[in-house]
């Protein structure tokens, strides 16, 4: 199990992670998940900013890939406007693959996407991910902004992904609909969820999943089983390939990373309570001044992460790698200092390779 520091609380019984046996496979790659965080006393340009910086630093780290999460109205989060950012921070960087973690597909008509990933696709060719969910990304009121305002059912998701599957392949003779930009570019697609439905999916399509353990890892050891139990090889993919969320704040010492970590403690319970806002500065002894029930709370909603320095870093990936066997870690770092995050980064890089370096040995 990956335990935060003393100072939180790890994952209440009712949601524990999964436990394994050390060893096996091998270890995960690093990729990041930004949702662009715009700091208080910040701007969004910096934010923007930040986000391309931070990009081009995980990508000199070897991270494999950097991905945009879709979020409307909310005054933290600068990234709603996913497929644009994708081009700015595809255009700012050199190899690193870039893509959305992800887009909200009911918000959009599939051929909006198909043509805008396809044109994506076009300018940076094998470098473009379209990772797809099918959560709002926001609250009803914007969903009605969003248009999204029609019924769903269980079928549109799975019926919008092969759509666009569809869109993205190559033309068909007498295909009526063709996106252009788009057919033809075959842009990997990734699931992404944090719930059983979205792993079923991916496994019955044969397609890689992303689960959502950053910010709800409750299902993650059932989710991850199902997907790789039912997983049936495709065009795209002859075996299971997954990818976790994992919330990670590294620095120089743990008691640095646990004051660091207060920025994001202070989020969590912003969105626990209703109350989101700015990513605020670090506080110290933050946890010290909330009630048992918060850390309680907010351990729950980071049980995947790993907060701490080097060693405990390290610790944390290797014991969180035997637990889920996962191809890859997304990272998700909200650092308010922008330096230290940039730090976080490259502590966490050494420390997966120092486990990779240990597991070859």
């Amino acid at each position: 199990m990956v335990r935060m520091t003393t100072t939180m609380p790890p994952a209440s019984p009712s949601t524990p992670l999964p436990c394994a046996a050390p060893g096996g496979g091998h270890r995960p790659v690093l990729s990041m998940l930004d949702l662009v965080a715009v700091r208080e006393g910040g701007s969004v340009a910096d934010a923007l900013g930040l986000a391309l910086r931070t990009a081009q630093h995980a990508e000199s780290l070897g991270f494999r890939r950097y991905w945009l999460a879709e979020h409307h109205n909310m005054p933290g989060i600068a990234s709603s406007a996913t497929a644009v950012l994708v081009g700015h921070i595809a255009g700012g960087t050199r190899s690193i693959r870039v893509g959305s973690g992800g887009i909200m597909l009911p918000n959009h008509a599939p051929l909006v996407v198909a043509e805008a990933f396809g044109t994506l696709a076009e300018l940076y060719p094998g470098r473009i991910d379209l990772g797809l969910g099918r959560a709002p990304g926001t609250d009803g009121p914007t969903m009605r902004a969003l248009r999204r305002d029609r019924v769903e059912t269980e079928e549109d998701f799975p019926r919008d992904v092969a759509e666009l599957q569809r869109l993205l392949g190559p033309a068909q003779p007498g295909q009526r609909i063709m996106a252009v930009p788009g057919a033809g570019t075959e842009v990997p697609i990734w699931l992404l969820g944090s719930s059983l439905f979205s792993a079923q999916l991916a496994a019955e399509r044969g397609l890689p999943y992303a689960f959502a353990s950053h910010f709800a890892p409750r299902l993650l050891h059932q989710a991850l089983d199902l997907y790789r139990r039912l997983f049936r090889p495709s065009a795209t993919l002859d075996r299971p390939y997954v990818a976790i969320g994992v919330p990670v704040i590294a620095a120089d010492t743990d008691e640095k990373a646990d004051y660091l970590a207060s920025s994001t403690y202070q989020r969590v319970l912003g969105i626990l309570t209703g109350r989101r806002g700015l990513l605020q500065p670090p506080v110290r002894d933050y946890a010290a001044q909330l009630s048992p029930q918060e850390r309680a709370a907010i351990g729950d909603f980071l049980a995947a992460g790993v907060v701490g320095g080097p060693e405990t870093v390290r610790n944390g990936l290797r014991e969180l790698a035997d637990a889920t066997r996962a191809d890859e870690f997304m990272l998700v770092s909200d650092v308010y200092e922008p330096a230290l995050r940039l730090r976080s980064l490259e502590i966490a890089a050494q420390a997966n390779a120092a486990v990779e370096a240990a597991h070859t040995v």
